[in-house]
């Protein structure tokens, strides 16, 4: 008996030939008998939308095949939920649930992502995942302010309403009242690529977040990643801080004209869902003179300038001289002979593990905002200690600024802040420093996954922001390289990360 196989179409469908030689004697004569058993292999080998069958396609659409994959994505604004597929396969039949599918008359909803299965008449089944990305596969939100009214004002807000179509990922949130005003200091008034504040009429869920009015929209217009902040604020989330910002990325479109991809972001304020302040606390930055507002309270201690962010207090009262004396009380203690005593020195008045977890962020990050007077939060419940956080403004993080030391990931940064070069004179302070930094050296991997994560996440939408922004391959300030593509400013803050991780392991075994 002679076995001869013949693979046709690479290997997908199998034709196998088998060959019997039977001699008989029937009529004085041999006969030879083939006998040939088709065997089939179920294949989608091609798949597409056609402008033929989907009038509102501008192009046709080829996707890719790889595996049980299916993947492809149509860049424009259309609704993919009665698209006609137009494919090709091997075997007897092609469902989609327990539907039959005809190719180029069958329609389905391409929204979610589709399960399509081919048989075979011997009961063979291969399943394909169908994933069509619409537009750049983020959530897309909707602004329009009455009377297509400019959102050019800082301090005015301008009146509208908001749409949020959720895709696959988040609710979508029903058109509704808001009013929204410019955001932020030189990302306001240097980059052309606004950040906004909205504030709903209503607390409402959005993109997942917990129920709040107000929401932050940054622009990440210098960081051609987009990540840094969101990068941060990860880290926080593997930290002792009490609270840290949730973000989601998002497209934004403002009456009707795609602006770009934002980072929604929740704002740094009391609240329930934000920074607890149990009702009679406090949350304060170090600021600076020229970038308060009219109605900001503030006070000095020897070395900072203080806001009181929340709540609102008037000078002189019981709340706001609490506060001030404080503060002035920590650091008085900090500088004086007493201040490494466990009981009576600084450990009185400040919450270390809150102090150390902000100080290893903001030091991993090199955050150029991080060092003395700008987005740097504390918060003071009475009764208990003062605590470092939350962490905010991270965009001039990982070597994104050009004119300080922050560029290079060598060289310690935040260290010198001058709370924390005095702590840096405890011994004591200094091992619990190198312990958890050994913390967060242990996921530095989790973290580079992260940059990765978020990466694909952004690969069309960057792709989209770039048609309008053109930054990629083009200085923006304050950049100090520049890269012509997004996977190349990618490697760069990954390259960066690491390197500066593995100098900061060395340095602090040398303290």
């Amino acid at each position: 008996m002679d076995l001869k196989s013949i693979d046709r179409n690479w290997g997908t469908y199998l034709k196998f030939i088998i060959i019997s030689l039977i001699f008989s004697a029937c009529s004085n004569d041999n006969e030879l008998e083939v006998e040939e058993v088709i065997i089939e292999s179920p294949e989608i080998s091609q798949f597409s939308f056609l402008t033929t069958t989907n009038p509102n396609l501008i192009t046709n659409l080829e996707l890719d095949i790889n595996g049980n994959k299916i993947t492809g994505r149509i860049p424009d604004l259309i609704d993919i939920s009665q698209l006609v597929a137009t494919f090709e396969y091997e075997g007897s039949s092609v469902l989609v649930n327990t539907l039959e599918q005809i190719s180029s008359i069958s329609k389905n909803n391409f929204s979610d992502i589709l399960s399509y299965s081919v048989k075979t008449s011997d009961n063979q089944i291969k399943n394909y995942e169908v994933d069509v990305t619409r537009f750049t596969g983020l959530p897309i939100i909707y602004l329009s302010t009455d009377n297509n009214a400019p959102i050019d004002s800082k301090e005015d807000y301008v009146e509208g309403d908001v749409f949020i179509d959720g895709g696959r990922n988040f609710d979508d949130l029903e058109n509704s009242s808001m009013k929204i005003r410019g955001r932020g200091n030189s990302t306001w008034y240097v980059h052309p690529k606004k950040p906004y504040q909205l504030k709903l009429s209503d607390e409402s869920e959005f993109l997942g977040m917990p129920t709040e009015k107000k929401w932050l929209f940054l622009a990440e217009y210098s960081d051609k990643t987009m990540m840094r902040n969101t990068i941060a604020f990860e880290m926080g989330y593997l930290s002792n801080l009490d609270w840290t910002p949730e973000s989601n990325f998002a497209e934004v479109f403002i009456n009707e004209s795609y602006n770009g991809t934002y980072n929604i972001t929740q704002k740094v304020e009391e609240g329930a869902n934000r920074v607890n302040l149990e009702g009679n606390g406090y949350l304060l930055e170090i600021d600076q003179l020229d970038r308060l507002d009219p109605d900001d309270v503030f006070f000095y201690t020897g070395n900072f300038l203080i806001n009181i962010k929340e709540p609102d207090l008037e000078y002189d009262s019981n709340e706001f001289n609490y506060v001030k004396n404080l503060l002035n009380e920590f650091e008085a203690n900090l500088y004086s002979s007493q201040f490494k005593d466990a009981t009576e020195g600084y450990a009185k008045y400040i919450d270390i593990d809150s102090f150390i977890d902000w100080y290893l962020i903001s030091e991993i990050t090199k955050n150029q905002d991080s060092k003395s007077f700008s987005s740097i939060f504390l918060n003071i419940i009475p009764g208990e200690k003062i605590k470092m956080g939350p962490l905010w403004d991270f965009d001039l993080s990982f070597g994104n600024v050009n004119y300080s030391e922050c560029e290079f990931s060598t060289g310690f940064w935040v260290k010198d802040h001058k709370w924390y070069s005095r702590l840096f004179e405890d011994e004591s302070f200094v091992e619990k420093v190198k312990i958890r930094f050994a913390y967060f050296m242990d996921n530095k991997e989790f973290i580079l996954d992260k940059m990765d994560f978020y990466a694909e996440q952004l690969k069309w939408s960057q792709q989209e922001n770039d048609i309008i922004w053109n930054t990629l391959g083009v200085y923006v300030w304050p950049n100090p390289v520049v890269y012509n593509t997004y996977d190349e400013e990618v490697s760069h803050l990954k390259n960066w990360y690491s390197q500066r991780m593995d100098w900061l392991q060395g340095a602090y075994n040398n303290l």
